[in-house]
């Protein structure tokens, strides 16, 4: 249907945000050929995120990725400013700031003040209501979700979030960009995480729930990347920052279940003041040697992990590596057989297009999906049924139905 409406004009990108995320959704744009002002508001954060900007391609020149004179006239098409005025010229505003809804509620009724009739007004959330944050405009029919993977100057993927009232041509323009900037686009219904964070953060629940049965981060990490993942999910975790998940979390924690089971562990370690790489220890400790980061398990993580078991009774079990993975793909396939079943992914072979090209799914296994309809239902059900005996009150169990369908 998308593909039958005449897309917005996106030449003029207003990009809100100088951090990691906004610089390199704006070197995305600018590898596209958009002009592109990026807007902040303090000069310090505009001076740093400029000069990242340069350092990025001084770097493509120096490897003889980019000729010289190319990197010139894109770094000519950037505009840096501290002047929300010039949202007027934009085609397209892309927010890029703090994942925070109240922050984000209050950007978007500022650019609803300036922004021209017709422009594109796009949210770069990750995992927020978008309806929520199109509710503050006075034009919801023109904000979708673009929701960049980090580098985003890097990474393919892009899901494209249509809110309940975005246009057909606004979500047409979304789509139109993705093939500009040579991204890989998938589209997903509004709900928290969309379709790769939701997923994801299944995901991570179940390798909590390990550890606390059992198995220790190193071992969890260790068993998925021999399956062949990139990174197992306590050092992405700790790669990306501990905080991150642990504001999600505090955010949900109203509208958790009582009786789900929880995890408490994450939060413990973060109070402890343990956010990452950044802060030199998270799951793991971290030390530089020869100028390269490495990663050592922690004593005092294990005694943190083993003392949280024993406060919940829970006698502790050597887990394989085979459960280990087997369990972690099971809830994969458990939620997405949710996500289809709810219209916020629109086909199955969407999820293994997000999980591949986002997640560090292992490409030679296709995605959960396809290692799904590898295994056949009965097997899956049986698997199912120990996966939410493990998981205990609070999982809920979607039909498979969805994820063997051949036709997506």
């Amino acid at each position: 249907m998308e593909d039958a409406v005449a897309p917005r004009a996106t030449q003029r990108v207003a990009v809100i945000g100088a951090g990691t995320m906004g610089t390199g959704i704006a070197i995305a744009a600018l590898d596209a050929g958009c002009n592109v002002s990026l807007l902040e508001q303090q000069a310090e954060a505009l001076q740093r995120g400029g000069a990242r900007i340069r350092e990025h391609y001084a770097g493509r020149v120096a490897t003889g990725k980019l000729k010289a004179v190319e990197a010139a006239a894109r770094e000519a098409r950037l505009q840096p400013t501290l002047d929300w005025a010039l949202l007027a010229e934009a085609d397209l505003v892309i927010e890029a700031v703090f994942e925070d809804l109240a922050v984000k509620q209050a950007v978007f009724q500022r650019i609803d003040g300036i922004a021209r009739p017709g422009a594109v007004l796009a949210s770069n959330t990750s995992y927020l209501d978008l309806d929520a944050i199109a509710a503050t405009t006075s034009r919801p029919h023109d904000v979708l979700g673009l929701h960049f993977f980090s580098p985003a100057q890097v990474m393919r993927l892009l899901e494209i979030v249509r809110g309940a009232h975005t246009s057909p041509q606004v979500l047409a323009s979304g789509l139109a960009l993705a093939k500009r900037m040579k991204k890989q686009p998938v589209v997903t219904g509004n709900a928290f995480g969309f379709v790769g964070n939701r997923i994801y953060s299944a995901y991570r629940r179940q390798c909590e729930f390990m550890i606390e049965e059992g198995a220790l981060p190193q071992q969890v990490d260790a068993a998925l990347e021999a399956f062949g993942f990139a990174m197992g999910p306590f050092a992405v975790a700790d790669l990306s920052g501990l905080d991150i998940a642990w504001r999600m979390r505090q955010a949900q924690a109203g509208q958790r279940d009582p009786q789900a089971r929880y995890v408490t562990i994450a939060d413990q370690i973060c109070e402890t003041g343990r956010l990452g790489r950044k802060t030199g220890a998270g799951y793991y400790a971290y030390e530089s040697r020869d100028g390269k980061t490495q990663r050592r398990p922690d004593p005092q993580v294990e005694a943190l992990i083993l003392a949280a078991s024993a406060a919940k009774g829970i006698s502790r079990r050597s887990l394989g590596d085979e459960e280990i993975v087997r369990r972690t793909l099971l809830c994969m396939v458990n939620e997405a057989s949710l996500l289809l079943g709810e219209g916020v992914a629109q086909r199955a072979s969407d999820v293994d297009v997000v999980l591949a090209n986002g997640y560090g799914f292992p490409r030679l296994q296709g995605g959960p999906v396809f290692w799904a309809r590898e295994r056949g239902e009965p097997a899956l059900r049986a698997g199912l049924d120990e996966l939410a005996g493990l998981s205990g009150p609070g999982f809920v169990r979607g039909d498979l139905r969805h994820v063997l369908n051949q036709e997506g």
